[in-house]
């Protein structure tokens, strides 16, 4: 029997399993090896029992004929991989003490990875805490994305302004990767298509098409207590060769230049497309993605069963947000022209194979592509949604007859663009929002006339994350206590944590999760001491705000009031003040200007505010630049305010909401995508709401919003924007100021007076330790809805159709 198959393993035999990889991997012994090379050999151990523990898993799935999906994402933000893995296998103790033999620490050992950026924010993150949740909870599931070479920038900020620099995550993140170049697929862009009647049989000639190839490398993902294991594979863009005609001329540049632009595909996540050649390089990598993927897919089906007829029966693929849209034409370009199926019967295969989550309600995010860049990208691909794009409309017409003005709405091809969402809606047999609030929204506004085409296919799956990471993990002294009240059945269902609210009146036990707190801030300021030098005053509120940088979260509200407080401060020297510190992490899109000013404006506001002895005692700004995963897992436990204070009707959902809810950090949040739930389940008394509902706010843009109005009866609010309009530290934010007089197309200033509100709630409450450890509790209790398990079931029960290998 193959060692790597044991379920346990003792110290003994781990550490017999990591001498052998030190020896023959590094031609080293654990006397000799540096840090880097123990990280890499315990990495390598790992990934080795994870891969022979999915082919085992997979055995299963196979012969119990079981379902399997196939998830499809351009982000698959994984953070590092060796404590969870470690962690999910029960294999950390067993590590730690074999490592603390060879006199090292396995912490300092889990700081050598760097995280695997290959996402932006919340939906990379959900990615990969479904990859969890799926193994798990014993569902097969295999993720698809791109290996971006360079993931998310990493950011620095100089002199308040976002600084992009390159994310090369490869040399120490690479270890996870196992590639496997014999099962590459050719992916082929531009050129001509030329068709071919031979008597009955209709050929595709695709003519002077230029290559690219995709190379698979594939990492995995633990369950937790569970045989599953979830596999993701990345696809890396190679060229299929150099010219070498133009090569033994001696025009090495021209012979080279080929395999360049073939390989940038997978060179960066999400160029910026705010140019032609940006807008090309975006389609080709959903294309690339999309194309490698079904190719694969069917490979393996057809490898297991020899027919694709049954594929809907034993494939589930799901599309995760719009860019891998193009994964639907492409199967349908399989079945017509490499399969000879008819387009009835290749139509049928993927309706009934294909479910969409939609994550957005913003029309400039459901995606569109130039109808001449598309057709000479993709000359196949394109036919194929003309065709599709004419069935429909007579579809269509004979569900709404007359109605030119919805039909051409609802069309995959209309003002001269594709339109990616609208062919989702239509083919799909499953859409599905990520809250129920996002869920009823995108039923009465962005995909309201296909809810009256087809309403059974409207689905909610409200978002969960991967729990263990950010309470077991992360929070070793809120899992103890909670463990030490309750037993440990939570960490296996997080509806256990339920659980803990026969604790709300428990005086003794309130003292005590206060104290965990305060403890877990401490170690945060150590660690925020360590890697930048700030101080932080743990004796303040953690007010916290992390996610991407977008007008539509609104970081520039949370900043406005803390310029409100300053000037309080200012004018009132001796007032009461609850300490406070504001926290901001996110990363703006290289191209999107407005969100480079806020940052800008909110470390120049906390510049101010550093160097005025008058007020920095009571009031702190730190933004935590290069925000992360592996800062989240720092972050989240020391948190005691969760911002969510997107306009309503915005957010989806959100995930990090989440994450502080388990970790005890009451919402101050409008009620905006997963915000509903988390009232619901927290209770209106544990949740500090503001701002207008989403039924307000249509009324208002309705009427027509004028944001001079609400300014001209606040006198806080003329007050703050003239202190920015004025300057700070020499600095100008006229642009940010006449936005919000003029635009503010997320409605700031409507929102400004009642948050400002809501932050003096938040003081107030505070300050009664007792009330603000019974808030925390409660929040902590009626987390575990928010789990990613209960969100992988979900799925599985009411969309993909699906049960677990047991």
């Amino acid at each position: 029997m193959n060692r790597l198959s044991k379920k346990n393993y003792n110290a003994k035999e781990f550490d017999q399993l990591l001498r052998d990889c030190l020896y023959h991997e590094f031609s080293t012994d654990v006397l000799s090896a540096t840090p880097d090379q123990l990280y890499r050999a315990l990495a390598l151990v790992t990934r080795r029992i994870l891969s022979e523990k999915r082919k085992h898993f997979m055995a299963e799935t196979y012969g119990e004929n079981g379902k399997q999906v196939y998830y499809l994402c351009m982000e698959f933000l994984m953070g590092r991989s060796l404590k969870t893995n470690l962690f999910n296998l029960g294999l950390n103790e067993v590590a730690e003490q074999v490592v603390e033999s060879y006199n090292f620490k396995l912490a300092n050992l889990y700081e050598l990875e760097p995280d695997a950026g290959l996402g932006n924010g919340g939906l990379g993150r959900l990615a990969a805490c479904y990859l969890d949740g799926l193994a798990t909870c014993d569902l097969p599931g295999m993720g698809y994305s791109i290996l971006y070479e360079y993931g998310i920038f990493r950011q620095k900020i100089v002199d308040g302004w976002q600084q992009e620099m390159v994310d090369n995550w490869l040399p120490g993140g690479g270890i996870w990767l196992k590639s496997h170049p014999d099962q590459a697929v050719e992916i082929r862009f531009d050129g001509e298509i030329k068709e071919v009647w031979d008597g009955n049989y209709h050929h595709i000639e695709h003519k002077n098409y230029n290559s690219v190839l995709a190379i698979p490398y594939d990492m995995y993902v633990s369950g937790y207590g569970s045989e599953g294991v979830s596999q993701l594979r990345l696809w890396s863009a190679k060229a299929p060769g150099i010219d070498m005609t133009a090569f033994n001329n001696g025009d090495y540049t021209s012979a080279l230049r080929q395999g360049g632009t073939a390989e940038l595909i997978s060179k960066v996540l999400y160029p910026n497309d705010n140019h032609v050649e940006g807008k090309i390089l975006r389609l080709r990598q959903q294309y690339f993605l999309s194309s490698a993927s079904i190719n694969d897919l069917v490979r393996r089906h057809l490898a297991q069963y020899g027919t694709l007829d049954n594929l809907p029966d034993k494939v589930a693929i799901h599309i995760n947000d719009t860019h891998p849209t193009l994964a639907i034409p492409e199967l349908m370009r399989m079945l017509l022209d490499e399969c000879g199926y008819t387009w009835e019967k290749a139509y049928d295969i993927v309706h009934r194979t294909f479910a969409y989550t939609n994550h957005t309600v913003m029309s400039e995010a459901l995606e569109k592509w130039n109808l001449d860049i598309f057709r000479t990208t993709l000359p196949r691909i394109y036919e194929i949604v003309k065709e599709l794009d004419r069935r429909a409309r007579e579809e269509l017409f004979r569900a709404f007859p007359g109605d030119t003005g919805k039909v051409d709405y609802m069309a995959m091809i209309g003002d001269n663009q594709v339109r990616m969402a609208n062919i989702c809606a239509y083919v799909c047999h499953s859409i599905n929002g990520v809250s129920k609030l996002h869920s009823e929204i995108i039923k009465d506004s962005v995909f309201h006339d296909y809810f009256l085409y087809k309403p059974q296919a409207f689905k909610n799956v409200t978002n969960g994350i991967a729990y263990r990471r950010w309470l077991l993990q992360s929070n070793p002294g809120l899992t103890a206590l909670a463990e030490e009240a309750i037993g440990d059945g939570f960490k296996y269902d997080a509806s256990e944590l339920k659980k803990l609210s026969a604790f709300s009146n428990d005086k003794a036990f309130l003292e005590k999760l206060t104290a965990v707190k305060h403890q877990n801030k401490e170690a945060f300021a150590e660690y925020v001491e360590k890697t930048s030098g700030i101080v932080l005053n743990t004796n303040s509120i953690f007010d916290v705000q992390v996610k991407r940088l977008h007008e539509y979260k609104r970081q520039h509200l949370n900043a406005l009031n803390i310029a409100a407080e300053y000037l309080y401060l200012k004018n009132n020297p001796n007032a009461d003040f609850v300490p406070k510190t504001y926290l901001f992490g996110a990363k703006a899109a290289p191209g999107y200007y407005m969100a480079k000013q806020i940052i800008r404006l909110i470390c120049t506001l906390g510049k101010v505010i550093d160097e005025d002895p008058a007020v920095r005692e009571k009031l702190q700004v730190v933004y935590l630049q290069d925000y992360s995963v592996t800062m989240s897992e720092h972050l989240m436990p020391a948190s005691e305010i969760s911002e969510q204070i997107s306009l309503a009707g915005t957010e989806a959902s959100g995930t990090g909401n989440m994450k502080f809810m388990l970790n005890g950090a009451p919402t101050l949040g409008t009620l905006d995508g997963a915000n509903v739930e988390i009232c619901e389940a927290a209770g209106e008394e544990n949740f500090f709401r503001f701002g207008m509902l989403t039924e307000q706010v249509n009324e208002l843009k309705q009427f027509g919003y004028l944001p001079s109005s609400f300014i001209a009866d606040d006198e806080v609010a003329k007050e703050v924007l003239s202190f920015l309009e004025h300057g700070l530290d020499g600095k100008n934010f006229s642009e940010i100021v006449t936005n919000l007089e003029t635009q503010d197309p997320y409605m700031v200033m409507a929102d400004f007076k009642d948050y400002r509100r809501v932050q003096a709630e938040v003081s107030k409450a505070y300050l009664d330790k007792e009330r603000f450890a019974r808030m925390s509790l409660a929040n902590i209790a009626n987390s575990g809805i928010f789990s990613a398990d209960r969100a992988v079931m979900d799925y599985a029960r009411d969309i993909w159709h699906m049960r677990p290998i047991k």
